[in-house]
């Protein structure tokens, strides 16, 4: 039974799944930060939104030229009140008004405005009189848009959250709200719940991997192969961390009462570099998390507490931001530089599109060009290689029939032999980049077919 279980839920992980990037993603969108000096115009920023599968922009203010060239798009935004605003809007519903006409009104319907997020992370900044103001602010904003009508009336109004919102998030079953935040959370639940607003929330695999020395934690946050984590009071075995924060959420939102709220997150992301204590902070350690999170997003598996329903995801951001304080990995979470170009691929750039594409080519073999096979790598041991093998034959789309008994590859019958099949149908299935055949450095490319006799390593020319 627990083999059958932890076979069921690696399914629903499919991180390496091949992602068809010829259409849109109708889950995944993309953070729009403006904290830098060298931001491209608006005009170039929407191409090159329009290159990619990137289907949802969240703005943390109003930035009318943006919001303009994405107009007849289908490009859905969030736009932010900040902070500063919450507590005029808070005390008069005329201040609430001339908010959303100055801010709303002249971009719909010709802009998709999803929500409204009212403040950013106001419940844990320590402001008391600030979170007390939230949700008048939203309750008069929500009014003026019911009042002005049209495509105004149906736009969502939340607000932004941390994890830190909650008391305890592990394991996920045990996910609660912290109590000195109860009482205003409470009522924000029942306004979303009315309203049919989003819970929005930060959930960074990136940042519980500082904090959980662990030595599975990084493969447990990058979607990588892992033995899982087992939640001892539902008994689910959780593949990854992001499932893990969101349905600490979704435990969280029931116990509180308001389960049936949906989640939205409203960023998460891994930078490509930073501080020489910030361990994972790395090109290779961003491009697994976004891609694979993006992969799963598009399997459409959801979380274990929400099978088959992903959550919208905001990923955390579309450029770096070269003035952001702070050590050094906030200015580089983005996946375009400012000359829009890759910072990495994610597996977000539209086919046939003329997106932005990194200056350099890579070198390692791949589908795109034509050849490359990966097998085991001469370090890696049995132990490792088993269990690289038995979560690469759990994938969807991953046929391992050649290894079983009678099988045209099951001789040589070694643990090795097998896992380089197994691994090589995984990335070969998984759309063939490099960062496919990883598997925690147990598998290597190359571009040598391994086929013998009758056993046919898919891949090469």
């Amino acid at each position: 039974m627990e083999a059958e279980s932890r076979k069921l839920l690696l399914l629903c992980l499919c991180c390496f799944v091949f992602l068809a990037t010829s259409g849109a993603q109708p889950h995944i969108g993309v953070n729009y930060g403006e904290v830098a000096d060298n931001l491209p115009p608006p005009d170039a920023t929407a191409k090159l939104l329009k290159s990619t599968a990137i289907t949802k922009v969240r703005l943390y203010g109003v930035d009318a030229g943006l919001i303009r060239a994405l107009a007849g798009t289908g490009v859905s935004l969030v736009l932010g009140v900040a902070n500063g605003d919450i507590p005029a809007i808070a005390a008069d519903p005329n201040a609430a008004s001339g908010w959303l006409a100055a801010n709303v009104l002249p971009f719909v319907p010709a802009s998709s405005i999803s929500v409204v997020a009212v403040g950013n992370e106001v419940l844990e900044s320590g402001d008391a009189a600030l979170a007390a103001a939230l949700l008048p602010a939203m309750q008069n904003l929500r009014a003026a848009a019911v009042a002005a009508g049209g495509a105004a009336a149906g736009i969502g109004f939340s607000t932004v959250n941390t994890m830190a919102v909650l008391a305890q998030s592990d394991p996920p079953s045990a996910g609660a709200f912290r109590a000195d935040a109860a009482a205003q959370l409470q009522q924000i639940l029942g306004f979303l719940s009315r309203t049919g607003a989003p819970f929005m929330v930060n959930p960074y695999p990136y940042f519980a991997y500082q904090s959980d020395p662990r030595p599975d934690t990084l493969a447990f946050c990058l979607f990588q192969p892992n033995a899982g984590r087992v939640d001892a009071g539902s008994r689910i075995r959780y593949a990854n961390m992001f499932d893990a924060q969101v349905d600490a959420v979704k435990s969280a939102l029931g116990r509180a009462g308001y389960g049936a709220v949906d989640i939205v997150v409203a960023e998460t992301g891994w930078p490509t570099k930073g501080d020489p204590a910030e361990a994972g902070a790395t090109v290779d350690n961003a491009r697994a998390y976004v891609s694979n999170l993006v992969a799963h997003l598009g399997s459409g598996a959801g979380t274990p507490l929400m099978p088959g329903r992903p959550v919208d995801t905001y990923l955390f951001a579309l450029y770096d931001e070269d003035l952001k304080p702070g050590p050094a990995s906030e200015r580089a979470f983005g996946l375009y530089h400012t000359d829009l170009t890759m910072a990495y691929d994610a597996g977000l750039t539209s086919s046939g599109s003329g997106a932005a594409t990194t200056p350099t080519t890579p070198t390692t073999p791949s589908k795109g060009s034509g050849s490359g096979w990966c097998v085991a790598s001469a370090g890696a041991t049995e132990a490792q290689l088993q269990t690289d093998m038995d979560y690469a034959c759990s994938q969807v789309g991953v046929d391992c029939g050649a290894i079983q008994p009678g099988g045209a590859c099951f001789e040589p019958n070694t643990v090795r032999a097998h896992a380089a099949y197994a691994m090589n149908q995984l990335y070969q299935a998984a759309g063939s980049h490099p960062w496919n055949c990883d598997f925690r450095q147990s598998a290597t490319l190359t571009s040598t077919n391994p086929s013998y006799g009758s056993c046919v390593f898919t891949g090469g020319q």
